[in-house]
């Protein structure tokens, strides 16, 4: 693997190349060091390097353009920035750009070599891809109003917390979707338009970059800001940013909302499981139907199909049994009423296990996690089966 470095540093240029010339540094070509970012697109387009590590004290906007035009120029290229300092806006937008790391400096030995192995795997085997482990779970209301996008944001926060699981939920309500307000208060600076945007450049950095972090296992992917940004994102970047998340987490969880559009058909596909959320009302009970049929159409088995009833209340005037053979399917799990800790949780913007722990809906979200982690405990079946090993 060449690497090239840039540096107007001369003692900057000297110590980046020491860090990459001992022992436990992995094997490479180091190309002559220039004088900088300034020439950065020369070399690249007389070297034609692997990786190009530039040393830049305080970047900006300009170099950013330059970083971007050289990156579209030049595909195959990894480029590694080590910075003095940055604002807290610079490593998406850097990421934006195609910059695959950013570094600071004082610069850390571990810290680039851990950066250039990570662009090594993926130059020494371009065509390998890794073996998808993640479990993907989809969440789609039979009507409007059922408490999907709670249901989704809620189940992801408990696989991460409760079953310590590398966790990521992809709001797909791309015109009106809201996942993130439900577990935080930060505005996102990065949507799933910016990802599609990007998508040529786009790898585990970037993804996890373009997250709403809410835990250090949790991360959120948001709906496109404005409904006229939904109609940048393709089947086709679902389909690209489902398989690398597949790669990198352990569950990923999908709010799909209800309008089954083309990006929303190309990520049911990808799912293990479809939650189909409904309430026992006759209006959910009649759209689940057509929902399920719908399902069916479009070539997703009923043993894909899990039904949810969420605010469930025993002693109603429509009992599960009802629903079960209106339906012709066995509820998989029910979430009580609880309104006002569901209310505190979703004013708040504060997951109800955090806020309300001890609650009824807390208990049920706790159990329904384990059981899609370890199968259910009275039944084995096909979803312990596949997703016992998660």
């Amino acid at each position: 693997m060449k690497i090239a470095i840039l540096s107007a540093d001369k003692t900057h240029l000297q110590q980046i190349r020491h860090l990459l010339a001992g022992e436990d540094a992995p094997a490479h070509t180091l190309l002559p060091g220039e004088d900088g970012p300034d020439h950065l697109s020369a070399v690249a387009d007389q070297q034609w390097p692997d990786v190009m590590i530039v040393d830049v004290s305080h970047p900006g906007a300009a170099e950013l353009t330059l970083f971007e035009q050289v990156l579209h120029a030049h595909p195959h290229l990894a480029l590694i920035l080590v910075c003095g300092s940055t604002t807290a806006e610079f490593p998406i937008s850097a990421m934006r750009a195609g910059v695959r790391d950013i570094l600071l400096w004082p610069l850390e030995k571990e810290a680039l070599l851990a950066a250039i192995r990570r662009v090594e795997h993926k130059v020494v085997a371009p065509g390998a891809t890794t073996q998808a482990k993640g479990k993907t779970l989809a969440f789609i209301p039979c009507k409007g109003g059922s408490g999907a996008t709670f249901l989704a944001a809620n189940l992801a926060y408990a696989l991460a917390v409760e079953e310590n699981k590398k966790v990521v939920l992809f709001d797909l309500n791309l015109q009106f979707g809201d996942a993130v307000l439900f577990l935080s208060d930060r505005v996102p600076t990065t949507t799933l338009a910016d990802v599609a945007h990007n998508i040529d450049r786009l790898d585990a950095s970037l993804l996890a970059a373009s997250m709403v972090h809410v835990t250090s296992n949790l991360g959120i992917l948001p709906a496109p800001e404005n409904p006229e940004r939904a109609l940048e994102v393709m089947p086709e970047h679902i389909e690209v940013m489902l398989k690398l998340a597949a790669t990198q987490y352990d569950y990923i969880v999908l709010d799909v909302g209800r309008t089954l559009a083309a990006a929303s058909i190309k990520a049911l596909d990808h799912a293990d499981v479809i939650f189909s959320v409904l309430q026992e009302t006759l209006p959910f009970i009649r759209d689940a139907k057509r929902l399920i049929y719908v399902l069916e159409s479009l070539g997703y088995s009923r043993e894909k199909v899990h039904l949810l009833v969420n605010r469930f209340e025993p002693g109603g005037d429509i009992r599960l049994e009802d629903v079960e053979r209106a339906l012709e399917m066995k509820v998989y799990a029910t979430i009580p009423n609880s309104f006002q800790a569901v209310s505190a949780s979703v004013n708040q913007g504060v997951p109800i296990l955090e806020i309300a722990s001890h609650d009824s809906v807390s208990k049920s979200l706790r159990r329904l996690a384990h059981e899609v982690v370890h199968g259910p405990a009275e039944k084995s079946g096909w979803l312990a089966h596949l997703l016992h090993h998660a």
